[in-house]
């Protein structure tokens, strides 16, 4: 049954809206490359017993007025924490200095704040203020993998670190970072990518995970470039060649997020709570978001609450059609505590 579950899943979020690109080759395409990545990766997380999930996110967007950070990766990475830490497993989140805020707003609206750890990392260039809980540079994630990649004894058996890109931009073949457009972002951008290509080595310890939309993201050099820059528009230039070993590739970022997080639960037979897929609960933690943080969408850089050019209400359908998929299967609970089958 769970095999046939993620299949389910992986096809409500593997849709290419607003003809981005992701499909236009109907054979080879970024869908049909990494096909069996989605079920992989969601078993990384489920069969280990006591997993830590690291999840990298944040794109900023300089020219929205303030510039700051998309709504695409920040809501699905507090997705991911909302179904992942009462299953047990530890999560922290990483991000840049420009989503502090609305990590914060958005942890305290769904009761986390004192229950996930949040780290900003801080670029050179920075003219954002400093704030509790930042680093500098890449130290957070170097002291990350020192800290939870450790080799286990005969009484506690290695701890299994599950690094995880959600949207965050990886540099192309001329080492540079580009947004959607081609314009180069690099110097916009703490340099996670040297974590991952540290990480990609470690496979007794470390699984490497990255969840993209456009090309231009960590984990999408698993794929061929020649097919990213076949399908992609600007494809031949924004390619990321960071590779990841299992890529989720989704209509929205955020999709696969949902998409993540709900096949955990499934393979470890945990019914999640039917307030995670009400649409409206979502819309306002967005809003909460995307009015304190600030946060914009990505396609139009105005600080509106929706996610990549979509009306909340289409980006909202695959979050609102896993829901129904999960109901079907009895694996949600109305008590809103998780617990098993």
């Amino acid at each position: 049954m769970s095999d046939t579950v993620l299949d389910q899943i992986r096809e409500i979020i593997q849709r290419d809206v607003n003809n981005r690109g992701l499909a236009r080759d109907a054979n080879e395409n970024l869908f049909t490359h990494c096909r069996d990545d989605f079920a992989n990766a969601c078993r990384s997380i489920a069969d280990h017993p006591h997993p830590c999930v690291a999840i990298v996110t944040g794109f900023f967007i300089p020219h929205a007025d303030p510039p700051c950070g998309e709504t695409d990766g920040p809501l699905g990475a507090i997705f991911l924490a909302r179904v992942l830490q009462p299953l047990g497993i530890k999560v922290v989140l990483y991000s840049d200095d420009f989503c502090a805020r609305a990590f914060e707003v958005g942890l305290q609206f769904c009761e986390l704040e004192k229950k996930v750890s949040v780290v900003m990392m801080r670029r050179k260039n920075s003219s954002f203020p400093r704030a509790p809980r930042r680093g500098s540079s890449l130290r957070p994630g170097i002291e990350f993998v020192r800290l939870h990649a450790k080799r286990g004894n005969e009484n506690k058996p290695p701890q299994r670190v599950i690094f995880l890109a959600l949207e965050r931009v990886g540099p192309a073949s001329d080492g540079r970072c580009h947004n959607m457009h081609g314009r180069d972002v690099t110097e916009e951008m703490v340099p996670v990518d040297r974590l991952f290509k540290v990480a990609n080595l470690r496979t007794q310890l470390v699984t490497t995970i990255g969840i993209g939309d456009g090309g231009n993201e960590i984990g999408m050099g698993k794929i061929p470039p020649e097919v990213i820059a076949r399908n992609i528009p600007n494809g031949e230039c924004i390619a990321c060649r960071v590779p990841t070993h299992h890529l989720i590739v989704a209509g929205v970022s955020n999709w696969g997020a949902y998409a993540l997080a709900a096949g955990v639960a499934v393979l470890r037979r945990q019914r999640l709570p039917a307030s995670l897929f009400v649409v409206e609960r979502e819309r306002e933690l967005l809003r909460i978001m995307v009015e304190q943080g600030p946060l914009v969408d990505g396609v139009t850089a105005k600080q509106t609450v929706t996610v990549d050019g979509l009306s909340f209400d289409d980006y909202a359908e695959s979050l609102r059609r896993i829901g129904e998929l999960l109901e079907e299967e009895q694996c949600l609970t109305y008590d809103d505590r998780p617990g098993p089958k």
